[in-house]
């Protein structure tokens, strides 16, 4: 089969593959070698890799995959003694890496942050991770990211294998060891730096200008700050559940559809004030990279700008660039330097996504195109205007249909074992809310520029029409859930199958999309079957 989406190369694939490998060994506790050993022999194997061309496959990928190991157990530092350390109150100088959203009321907040020094008796607590949450005076503003802060509080140690489906579960697969709760701030001794404190002043100038002229609606403003700004707490609870149940959850946080989006309308605007490539890739990738930050620097966001950025410096370099690879580049990089975001749901569902829309999504889409063609029987010179328009108008819902039947696809058995919910229904509702949420965002972010450049009243129209489409979207939706078939409880017994099987999904097509999806080799139905099998026979339902 030809196609435009078929063909591309990734040669990072042999790197990142056995990383993904060596770091689940390492979560598995699965190790031959102490990690000191593993790294060793990783390293050795690695170099043999580069000087032996005959042997360099295997080498590379068990030295990938013994280093992945290593790079687990000492990215999580943590000590068998404290399994046994019961909670006990202490008093400890954090320094803040990232803050959560306060609560509505004010009176806590919470965040991640690296312990700079403790009380004499947990010496061994220096440089660890932390998870916090500290009580605030009224009135008082919630810690700023890069700030210290002396706080005394309930220390307890997490479980080192907690249920992925528990809060604990989520600090864990973020290398958290500890959690000091029930906080009280003693000083700050560490000011945030000027940069950090830009990016919160920022932040609620932000949030000024998307609530301009909008505040009779707050429910609907709720909605529109947890798109643009990543704000999820402000939506209710109602709100939360049905999309959730629909399966739309992700169009509410800051993801690649969000970045992608912004980037296209900032390389926009610098294409048309004609700055050159390279002057291009600077300032739109720094620009992004304010926006990314400003909103919290979340590990989506930061993820969605990395691959974005790969793929306009292959453009800018003039070399031999794809999506696949600048996504497989993206992933290296973000595991190297982070290597606890492979267990989390977001860097699951955002990387398998975008690799089942490509991998999957783009070739069943041509394929169908080609298949189905319209006026086929007659020479295209000849067609008329209509025709062209109509032609264009059936390759784009073929194109959006199958990019939704891939993503539904790889999500499904995702979905069952992160949220215990089947979500047929997801399908329909991306299709329809998707192109309505790049609306919302456009506007959204127009209307941040005009306020920015003191265009109020044009930011307010951009605000009103953002609400429209959400009044729409939120109202779709209400009803949408209602309908028989949209969405069912549902879990994986046992709870491995469900990873077990996304990982088969995804195995499959990547040797699909490595064959050209040749019939004679399977074509497009492994996929399809192996998922049909794994929700008979692994999930149950209610």
């Amino acid at each position: 089969m030809t196609s435009r989406s078929l063909g591309h190369r990734a040669p990072l694939l042999w790197v990142l593959l056995p990383l993904m490998a060596g770091l689940i060994l390492g979560k598995l506790d699965w190790l031959p070698l102490a990690p000191t050993w593993c790294a060793g022999a990783g390293v050795v194997l690695i170099a043999v890799s580069l000087g032996f061309r005959k042997a360099w496959a295997p080498c590379l990928v068990l030295g990938v995959l013994l280093s992945g190991a290593a790079l687990y157990e000492i990215e999580r530092a943590r000590l068998p003694d404290w399994n046994a350390l019961p909670p006990r109150e202490t008093q400890a100088t954090v320094r803040v890496d990232r803050m959560f959203a306060p609560r509505p009321d004010g009176k806590s907040a919470s965040g991640l942050g690296h312990i700079v020094s403790s009380d004499a008796l947990l010496p061994e607590l220096a440089g660890q991770a932390v998870y916090f949450s500290v009580n605030l005076k009224r009135g008082a503003a919630p810690p700023i990211r890069s700030s210290e802060l002396v706080l005394v509080g309930v220390l307890q140690t997490l479980p080192r294998d907690p249920p992925a489906d528990t809060f604990d579960g989520y600090l864990a697969n973020a290398g958290i060891n500890f959690r000091l709760a029930r906080g009280k701030i003693l000083a700050t001794p560490g000011a945030a730096t000027a940069y950090n404190r830009f990016c919160d002043s920022a932040l609620r100038r932000f949030d000024r200008v998307l609530d301009r002229g909008i505040e009779k609606h707050p429910n609907y403003s709720a909605v529109y700050r947890a798109m643009l700004l990543g704000q999820q707490q402000e939506l209710s609870e109602e709100q939360h559940q049905i999309f959730m149940q629909s399966g739309t959850m992700h169009l509410f946080s800051i993801s690649g559809l969000h970045i992608a989006t912004i980037a296209g309308v900032i390389y926009g605007v610098l294409v048309l004030i004609r700055l050159p490539r390279w002057a291009q890739l600077a300032a739109g990738g720094a620009l992004l990279w304010l926006y990314v930050d400003i909103t919290g620097g979340t590990p989506s966001a930061v993820r969605s700008w990395i691959m974005i950025m790969f793929l306009y410096a292959s453009r800018t370099l003039r070399v031999p660039g794809s999506p696949v690879a600048a996504l497989v580049a993206s992933a290296v990089v973000v595991l190297v330097f982070a290597p606890m975001q492979l267990f989390s749901a977001s860097f699951q569902l955002s990387y398998g996504i975008v690799a089942a829309l490509l991998l999957l999504g783009l070739p069943l889409g041509e394929a169908w195109s080609a298949r189905w063609p319209l006026f086929a029987d007659l020479p295209k010179a000849a067609w008329r205007w209509h025709q062209h328009l109509r032609d264009k108008a059936w390759r784009g819902l073929i194109g959006m249909l199958s990019i939704g039947i891939a993503s539904t696809l790889f999500s499904a058995l995702l979905g069952v074992a992160i949220f215990r919910l089947f979500t047929p229904g997801s399908l329909a509702a991306n299709l329809v809310l998707i192109p309505a949420s790049v609306l919302v965002v456009l506007a959204g972010f127009l209307s941040l520029l005009c306020g920015l450049a003191g265009l109020g009243a044009l930011s307010v129209v951009f605000n009103h029409a953002s609400i429209l489409v959400l009044a729409v979207i939120e109202k779709g939706v209400r009803f949408f859930v209602t309908l028989p078939g949209v969405y069912y409880p549902a879990h994986f017994s046992p709870a491995w199958l469900g990873y077990a099987g996304t990982a088969a999904v995804f195995g499959a097509m990547l040797y699909g999309y490595a064959s050209h999806w040749e019939w004679k080799r399977g074509g497009f139905w492994p996929p399809f079957a192996l998922t049909a099998v794994a929700l008979v026979l692994g999930v149950r339902f209610g």
